[in-house]
C-alpha cells in the first residue's frame, strides 16, 4: 500500500509543519505501510512573512525525524546534504524536473555558463548543487545581489526562480539563451505569470518555458517518480528481510 500527501495550498507556500493526521502517525511511529512522506512547503514570499519562527523549528524537528527514505520531496538533510556530494536519496522534485526538462530536451549542461535567479533551500540552492554535479558554472543571484542584469547576460541556460513577476525582460538576457521559468504568480487581476516577461524573452531565447504548463507538471512527474522508487525500494528491503529470515529458519533446523 503507498501513501503520500498531497500539497491542498498548491505549490506556493511555505508551512512549519504537516497537515495530515497520519503525518503524526508516520513522524511518531513511521508505520511499515507508509512507503512516502509528502512534506507540505510554502514558497511564495507573502506567505513566508506570516511564517513564525515556531513554525520553522516545528517543521525542522518535524523533518528531522522523517526517515530520508520515505521523504519523497528531498527536503530532509540528509537528502539535502547529500546533494553537495552527488550522492542523495531523493533529489527535490522542482530542480530535479529541471535538470529532467534540459536533459530529454538534449541541452548541454557541462561547461555552460548557468545562472539561477533566486537562492531558495527549496529550489535555488539544490538547482545550483545539481548543476554543479553534471560540471556546469553556476552562479547564484537573489534578492540582495546588484544589478542583475549584468549576471543574466551572460547566461547560457538562465533558471528563475525569484518569485516577482516578469522580473526578467528581454534586454537582460543574450540571444540563443535557454530559459527556465520556475516562477508562478497570481496577478492583481487574477492571472498567473512567471518570473520572466514570456512574450519578450520568447523572441530572443532559443527555448523557454511557458508559465503555467512549464516546470509545474515536471514537478509533480519528479513527486511521483520518487514516490514510485520508494516504495519499491521498501518492497524489495522487504522481501530480503522475509528471505534473509526464511534461510536462517532454515539453517537452524
Amino acid at each position: 500500500m503507498r501513501q503520500y500527501f498531497s500539497r491542498p495550498d498548491g505549490y506556493a507556500g511555505l508551512c512549519g509543519h504537516l497537515r495530515c493526521a497520519v503525518a503524526e502517525r508516520v513522524i511518531d511511529g513511521a508505520p511499515e505501510f507508509m512507503h512516502a512522506v509528502r512534506a507540505l512547503f510554502i514558497a511564495d514570499a507573502h506567505v513566508s512573512r506570516r511564517t513564525t519562527d515556531a513554525d520553522l523549528s516545528a517543521f525542522a524537528a518535524r523533518m528531522a525525524a522523517l526517515s530520508p527514505d520515505k521523504d519523497v520531496d528531498g527536503f530532509h538533510l540528509y537528502n539535502v546534504g547529500g546533494l553537495v556530494t552527488g550522492n542523495t536519496v531523493f533529489s527535490p522534485c522542482t530542480p530535479y524536473g529541471v535538470i529532467q526538462l534540459l536533459e530529454s530536451e538534449g541541452i548541454e549542461i557541462e561547461g555552460q555558463n548557468v545562472v539561477v535567479v533566486g537562492a531558495s533551500n527549496i529550489v535555488g540552492k539544490p538547482m545550483a548543487l545539481m548543476l554543479m554535479n553534471r560540471n556546469a558554472t553556476v552562479a547564484i543571484c537573489h534578492a540582495k545581489t546588484r544589478d542583475l542584469a549584468q549576471f543574466t547576460i551572460l547566461a547560457d541556460i538562465l533558471i528563475v526562480a525569484a518569485g516577482v513577476p516578469n522580473l526578467i525582460v528581454p534586454q537582460m538576457i543574450k540571444t540563443g539563451a535557454v530559459v527556465i521559468d520556475v516562477g508562478i504568480n497570481r496577478l492583481p487581476d487574477g492571472r498567473i505569470a512567471g518570473d520572466v516577461d514570456f512574450a519578450g524573452v520568447a523572441r530572443k531565447a532559443s527555448r523557454i518555458t511557458p508559465v503555467p504548463g512549464g516546470v509545474g507538471p515536471m514537478t509533480v512527474t519528479m513527486l511521483l517518480e520518487n514516490t514510485i522508487l520508494s516504495a519499491e525500494r521498501a518492497l524489495l528491503q522487504e522481501r530480503t528481510s522475509r528471505l534473509g529470515a526464511q534461510h536462517r529458519s532454515d539453517g537452524a533446523g
